[in-house]
């Protein structure tokens, strides 16, 4: 009979670095969660704030040409991995995309970050992810109304309101939480979304995945 300590020990494990802005975590978030069913892997979701909350004057330091560029690569890339994708409404992010200038009110992204935290403290912040950004960047209009979100939660197995309940009584315990993943992500040696590390190795980007699988193959990755 297997010896069942040494098969939880063959699991291997991962992190993916992730935002609800990102739209490319958004794309590669259906396929994280197809590893974890197909392989012997755990993806440990660490949440980060957006690049406009970490780095507002990011978007101002850019090229000209890069927003412009990164729409038109965004909804190709879902059209090439026939993923749906719409403009976020509301944007999680409140921005005049004309001027870039960001807002300082901003009523979405810090509850909607620290309740993916609370997801993440479950053990079910990747399938909080993966519902949730479905709505964001799936088409659904006013994600953040009526029952949206708490269909999210219920199909990841989780309860919004104990998940806003916990964000809203934690925001600094939570906020700490992210700031450590952030300096992960950094320590990693990567500071963008979505970043799968393994090993101490970061893959950047939608399009890595397939690499960052061939290297856990590598390490003895197997099939479920």
């Amino acid at each position: 009979m297997p010896n069942m300590k040494h098969i939880e020990a063959m699991t291997l494990q991962a992190d993916v670095f992730w935002s609800f802005r990102s739209p490319y975590s958004y794309l590669a978030t259906k396929r994280y969660v197809a590893l974890t069913k197909e392989y012997d892997l755990q993806i440990n979701q660490r949440f980060v704030y957006p690049l406009a909350i970490r780095d507002p004057d990011f978007f101002e330091k850019n090229h000209p040409n890069w927003l412009g560029y990164t729409f038109k690569d965004i909804f190709r890339v879902a059209q090439f991995m026939d993923i749906p994708i719409a403009p976020p409404n509301p944007d999680p992010i409140v921005q005049d995309i004309a001027t870039r200038k960001i807002s300082a009110d901003q009523p979405y992204i810090f509850e909607l970050t620290r309740m993916g935290q609370t997801a993440s403290r479950r053990g079910k912040g990747l399938e909080f992810a993966n519902e949730v950004s479905q709505l964001i960047w799936g088409g659904t209009p006013d994600w953040h109304e009526g029952d949206h979100l708490s269909g999210a939660a219920e199909r990841a197995g989780l309860d919004i309101e104990d998940l806003r309940t916990e964000a809203q009584a934690q925001p600094e315990e939570l906020d700490e939480e992210i700031a450590a993943n952030q300096a992960a992500l950094e320590a990693a040696g990567h500071w963008g979304v979505p970043t799968l590390v393994f090993d101490g190795e970061p893959f950047f980007g939608q399009d890595r995945i397939e690499i960052a699988l061939w290297r856990m193959q590598e390490k003895g990755l197997i099939t479920r």
